[in-house]
């Protein structure tokens, strides 16, 4: 018996007559959103014996339709390649000795940038691309509601554990921000995208997801790499090859985002500058450091106008 739970025969219109029977409409094969409400306003969806669903089963076949569509979107920028580079060093993502040592490194340096131009106590913080949750746990530590999310499902896995292990509360998602904008556009105070708009395969769409799930008045904040030959000899040549600072293949030079571009992506969204430093390393004294010039790695602030 496929019959839901609450059946009532009576639920089924009359088509006792040719003159009372609703128009016959099936899916199409490679529907969307808008041939789902058609069909939702001008007809009914049909079973396998050619009946009308009930209404239970016409709602839960729409939004099982719906998250279906939104998944494919989300899933539209998301690079394979690069997921599975992250998925299988996700193990060793709490490991300061570990391929992930620069980002343990340079994390006090982005965490001191964010909390000196947003207040983060109390506050609404969402991490897109969060990996293994550096970044989240120091942002949750200084008194910030976290939300983390992150494409690959390995990461997420070790965030967690490491957040319950250290008694923190921190909201880890296994989903993009793409899909987070078109299920639950809730605004967050601050948004944090870094070291992940590279990689990416349109980077564009992600800052536009950003932006919708930002408050009015809002502060977010970008970093990510310069597209020269300075960045390419500095961040890929020296950091991968020479250094092994990074794995070799973790960037793809022609992914690398110069700052006009993520001004032009972030200006269409409405998102405002505020302020945009470089990122520097001193292979010698092997420290990191933020200060003037943008050739190679760099962090932006950007705001979202309050029209109040």
């Amino acid at each position: 018996n496929l019959r839901p739970s609450g059946y009532e025969p009576d639920e089924l219109p009359d088509c006792s007559t040719p003159q009372s029977r609703p128009p016959i409409l099936t899916l199409p094969v490679h529907s969307n959103k808008k041939s789902i409400e058609k069909i939702e306003k001008n007809g009914q969806f049909l079973g396998k014996r050619g009946r009308p669903f009930t209404t239970r089963w016409r709602l839960l076949c729409k939004d099982s339709l719906r998250h279906f569509f939104i998944l494919t979107r989300a899933m539209d920028n998301i690079d394979p390649s690069e997921l599975a580079k992250f998925e299988a060093l996700a193990s060793r993502w709490w490991d300061p000795q570990s391929e992930f040592a620069p980002l343990h490194q340079i994390n006090p340096l982005r965490v001191d940038f964010i909390k000196n131009r947003a207040p983060l106590k109390g506050a609404r913080v969402l991490d897109v691309g969060c990996g293994g949750g550096i970044l989240s746990e120091a942002l949750s530590r200084l008194g910030a509601h976290v939300t983390g999310m992150d494409a690959g499902a390995a990461p997420i896995g070790v965030a967690r554990l490491h957040a319950k292990l250290n008694d923190l509360s921190i909201d880890y998602r296994h989903q993009t921000v793409e899909q987070l904008a078109e299920e639950e556009p809730a605004p967050y105070d601050i948004i944090c995208c870094l070291e992940m708009l590279e990689h990416v395969p349109d980077p564009s769409k992600t800052i536009a997801a950003c932006s919708t799930v930002l408050k009015p008045g809002g502060d977010i904040f970008f970093s990510t790499i310069n597209r020269n030959i300075k960045a390419f000899l500095f961040a890929i040549i020296g950091a991968e090859y020479v250094l092994s600072l990074l794995p070799k293949g973790t960037h793809d030079y022609r992914k690398l985002i110069r700052p006009s571009e993520l001004d032009e992506w972030s200006r269409r969204e409405n998102l405002q500058i505020k302020e945009i430093t470089g990122m520097h390393y001193n292979p010698l004294l092997k420290r990191y450091r933020l200060g003037e010039g943008v050739a190679v790695n760099y962090l932006a602030h950007y705001r979202k106008p309050d029209p109040a």
